[in-house]
């Protein structure tokens, strides 16, 4: 018999998954600062898997750890994503800050080689000459 060590968060139906198969698995219910840290090993490990292979489903795998970890902590995620949007935006304008001087320069503030305005029903690039 050969025995496969994890020692890891899962998703909730994985044991059922694996008996499924005609496998037998071990798992017990993490709690408190255990569930915390594992949520924090697993958005890593999410991350990973996203920047080793970018599609969708990797990225919903990380989505499903920051709900969770959002719910643990009773946050608001949406809520605190829309207010820092309001006070700082987002990242639809693709800015690249390349640097920052002391010395205000007039006409020179921000420099673009490309820049996009989005909203929600379409997203419009304009080149610079």
């Amino acid at each position: 018999m050969t025995v496969k060590k994890y020692n890891k968060l899962v998703r909730d139906k994985i044991p059922e998954i694996i008996e499924s198969q005609g496998k037998q698995c071990k798992v017990y219910v993490a709690v408190d600062d255990d569930y915390q840290q594992r949520l924090k090993d697993k958005l890593q490990e999410e991350v990973q898997e996203f920047l080793e292979d970018p599609c969708v489903e990797e990225l919903a795998d990380i989505e499903e750890v920051l709900l969770s970890i959002a719910e643990v902590n009773k946050w608001n995620l949406s809520g605190a994503r829309i207010a820092k949007n309001f006070t700082r935006g987002g990242f639809w304008r693709r800015f690249v800050l390349q640097e920052v001087s002391d010395v205000v320069v007039e006409n020179e503030s921000v420099t673009k080689s490309k820049w996009c305005s989005h909203t929600p029903s379409n997203t419009l690039y304009i080149e610079e000459e």
